[in-house]
């Protein structure tokens, strides 16, 4: 009975956000030049002011290749420093993604963390910036089975998405 009555009071004073974020990056090898664009809406729950839920949809292209991603991203937020209009935070996430076009079919696992900086234009309105990742990835191309794993940090200008929430 004690369970039922806690998530029900988290329920209540759970606040809902919509949102996501866009990303865009050029990658120039002499001559060529390829254009990475991401499209990823985002929706979840803030409990408290220090913690918040969410998942985050992902689609992501390159405008040479028809190379395409899909991905899905829950997170769990912890705000580490609140200063006004400003949050600092970090998510930790389990991510999946599929990239794929004609001939190429690859997944990849993702455990980490993921920081960022929410701007809280007013009670309705935030803009927020993720930057990096801190964490593990593994890949598998599943054409040639070849597998892939990643341990580290990834901070750079191709890995950092803007996006605005819209506070319910």
């Amino acid at each position: 009975m004690t369970l039922v009555a806690a998530v029900v009071a988290v329920i209540v004073n759970a606040q809902v956000f919509i949102g996501g974020g866009v990303g865009f990056a050029n990658t120039s090898n002499g001559d060529d030049d390829v254009t990475t664009y991401k499209f990823m809406p985002e929706v979840g729950y803030t409990f408290n002011e220090d913690w918040a839920a969410g998942v985050a949809f992902g689609w992501e292209g390159l405008n040479k290749g028809g190379v395409k991603t899909v991905s899905v991203n829950p997170y769990v937020r912890m705000n580490l420093v609140k200063s006004g209009m400003v949050n600092v935070f970090i998510d930790g996430s389990v991510g999946y993604a599929h990239t794929y076009n004609a001939g190429y079919d690859q997944d990849e696992f993702s455990v980490g963390l993921k920081p960022g900086v929410a701007f809280n234009l007013n009670s309705k309105l935030s803009f927020v910036t993720h930057i990096g990742f801190i964490g593990y990835e593994h890949e598998k191309d599943n054409n040639t089975k070849a597998k892939l794993n990643t341990w580290g940090v990834d901070v750079d200008g191709s890995n950092i998405i803007f996006g605005v929430y819209y506070n319910f």
